[in-house]
Order: C-alpha cells, then structure tokens, then sequence
C-alpha cells in the first residue's frame, strides 16, 4: 500500500513538473523564445534533464520536439549537468517541412535558398564570415535589391548574427532548427 501510495505521488509530481516544464520552454520572457538549462534547475530541480526527456517523449505525439543547444560548441554526446545547464532548450519541430509547407509559413523559395546559401557560406568558414562576402555571393544567386532585405530578415529572425566588425555568424535559430550536417550534404549533391 505504501509503495502504491509513493508511485502515485511521484507520477503527480512528475506530471507537476512535466506541465511546469512545457510552460516554461513554451513562454516567451526573453529576446530569444526557450529557456536555459539553470533556469529549469531552478524552477523543477536537479532531475531537470528527466523532466525534459519525458516532455520529449510527449511532444513527440503531435510532431514536435524539444532541442538542446549547446552555445559556442558542438553537441556533445554525454553532456554533463554543467553542460546542460549552460544550454538552451527549445521546442521544434520533429519532422523537416516539405516545400508546400514552405508556403503557408511566409517563405519565398528564394528567400530559402539565400538562407541555405548564406549559413552553408558561413559554416564552410568555421563559423564566422564578413558580411560583404555574404552579400557578394547572395548578390551572385538572388536579385540584388532582395540581399539586404534578406539579409536583415535573417538576422532579425535569429538564423544569423552580427558584431560590430560586421562578421556574421549562425544565431540561435540556426543552431535549434537547421541540421548543419545535412544542408553541408544536400548542397554537396548539387552541381551549384
């Protein structure tokens, strides 16, 4: 009776800290949507990375998922509970968007390739690229008057960012929805 009683208390606070989890990733308090790994060590505990993979598991229902970005370096593949809570989680989607669906989210099949274009350029140069390179390539396969607006688009929506000595690097968008490894291939197929 007691060990019924323990399970039942443990499953309630689990579907607590499931549901306080989802809130928190969900809503949106800072300039970037997610919340970072300490944030949820605080609010849910030290088993924070349970409580997200149970969340995983229950998105996983209607196609989404939640993803773990490591700022400043590569997934690791056993991260430790400092790495973790350096992290930022995000909720994505599971599954790739095919080109129909494309559409109905506001993109332009060229707006798509100058972003394809522009983080593979970037990632082929360890990261970080000037901002003139970028614009010269863009300006070689999009019209000319769309690569600022592009441009501005890209960073405004977080797939790139900008310092002051006008470098670009991949943002936080770039790192919690694009697979680097894939586009690299994808575009590797291609004769360009």
């Amino acid at each position: 009776m007691a060990k019924a009683s323990r399970r039942i208390g443990r499953k309630r606070r689990y579907a607590t800290m499931l549901k306080k989890a989802a809130q928190l990733i969900f809503y949106r308090r800072h300039m970037e949507p997610g919340v970072k790994g300490w944030e949820l060590r605080k609010k849910l505990g030290s088993d924070y990375p349970k409580v997200i993979a149970l969340l995983d598991e229950y998105l996983r229902s209607i196609g989404l998922t939640v993803k773990t970005v490591f700022e400043g370096e590569s997934s690791p593949e056993n991260p430790t509970i400092d790495q973790l809570d350096k992290a930022r989680f995000y909720i994505t989607l599971r599954e790739e968007l095919g080109l129909e669906d494309m559409k109905f989210m506001g993109w332009r099949i060229d707006d798509l390739a100058g972003l394809a274009v522009s983080l593979a350029y970037i990632i082929s140069k360890g990261g970080k690229a000037p901002r003139k390179d970028v614009e010269s390539l863009l300006k070689m396969k999009i019209p000319e008057w769309r690569v600022e607006m592009n441009l501005s688009r890209y960073l405004r929506m977080g797939y790139l960012m900008e310092d002051e000595n006008e470098q670009l690097y991949l943002g936080w968008r770039a790192g919690a929805e694009v697979n680097q490894k894939k586009l690299i291939d994808l575009l590797l197929e291609y004769e360009i």
